[in-house]
């Protein structure tokens, strides 16, 4: 019997669930982040993801034929070509790029995705004006990019929805024209669809956690996407809020809308659309007024069966 792994990487932790080919629940884990100003993402990230897989009955590993991963939008990393880090990964909320806005609408096209401070050019962009490095010598990835390298060995290779706020078109399934006059072109990686087999598990990995030598790494997604995915929405109208550190909305669409002056962006799901959009004011946000022992009392006072009125 063939068995999936996929592995979600959000804002408060890591999970890990496995299934068959019905979609039936094998097995499943999950890695609690303790986060602080000084963590060491990318080291806990990377901790997260081989504790993940050996949380998994040894035997169930061995029939793992396929892994994905998705990741928080908008976190990316620099590497050199050895896949080593050389600057501190930055977070999907952080707003630095916020310098880069005025140089994005010289460049872009109006209403583009990337015209937001937490995009994932403005944060490359910030990379390039704040570092003194070769481009030719290194690799901007997204999260997700990063942790399947981990697994694959292979650099460079993201999907297009990480990809839709690094400035990918998705409907042309290229980097657009304007891009290619800015000098990140070295950098950028190459972008195929969410769920495309990239390549096996190194000989290591293979070894270490216990995976089969022909066990494929496939591109995968953003966290909210897969969220989206988990819900079962099949049919254009459908849509899914997730309330997580995170607040995003996605409607299933047969038509693309862009409005950057709204937060309304489009994701590309095979020929329909993902249209919707995120906001950082999701539960996060609650840890400035109500300490974790307060927000757990309370949280257990909820009933998920009964409407809220609010």
């Amino acid at each position: 019997m063939s068995l999936y792994l996929g592995m979600d990487f959000g804002t408060s932790g890591a999970r890990a669930v496995v299934i068959d080919g019905a979609g039936t629940v094998q097995a499943e884990a999950e890695y609690p982040f303790e986060a602080s100003a000084a963590t060491d993402w990318a080291k806990t990230w990377q901790r997260a993801l081989l504790t993940l897989v050996e949380k998994i009955p040894q035997e169930m590993r061995k029939q793992i034929t396929r892994i994905a991963i998705d990741g928080t939008s908008g976190t990316v990393l620099l590497c050199d070509r050895n896949g080593n880090l050389v600057e501190s990964p930055i977070l999907y909320n952080d707003g630095r790029g916020v310098a880069l806005i005025d140089q994005l609408r010289e460049i872009a096209t109006p209403n583009s995705v990337v015209m937001s401070a937490t995009s994932s050019l403005a944060k490359l962009l910030w990379f390039i004006e704040n570092s003194n490095l070769t481009l030719q010598n290194h690799y901007f990835l997204h999260q997700a990019d990063w942790l399947a390298f981990l697994l694959h060995g292979q650099l460079g290779i993201s999907d297009y929805h990480n990809a839709l706020k690094l400035g990918y078109e998705p409907e042309q399934l290229d980097y657009p024209a304007w891009m290619a006059q800015l000098p990140i072109v070295p950098i950028l990686p190459q972008v195929l669809a969410p769920g495309t087999p990239v390549g096996e598990v190194t000989p290591e990995v293979a070894r270490h956690l216990g995976l089969r030598q022909d066990c494929l790494v496939c591109t995968g997604t953003t966290d909210s996407i897969a969220a989206f995915l988990a819900s079962g929405v099949q049919h254009p109208g459908e849509a899914v809020t997730s309330l997580g550190s995170t607040l995003v909305l996605k409607l299933l669409s047969h038509t693309r809308v862009e409005d950057a002056r709204y937060g309304i962006y489009s994701h590309r799901l095979g020929d329909l659309w993902l249209t919707g959009g995120a906001s950082n004011t999701g539960g996060t946000v609650l840890r400035q007024f109500f300490s974790d022992t307060e927000l757990d009392h309370l949280s257990r006072q909820i009933d998920p069966q009964q409407e809220s009125p609010l």
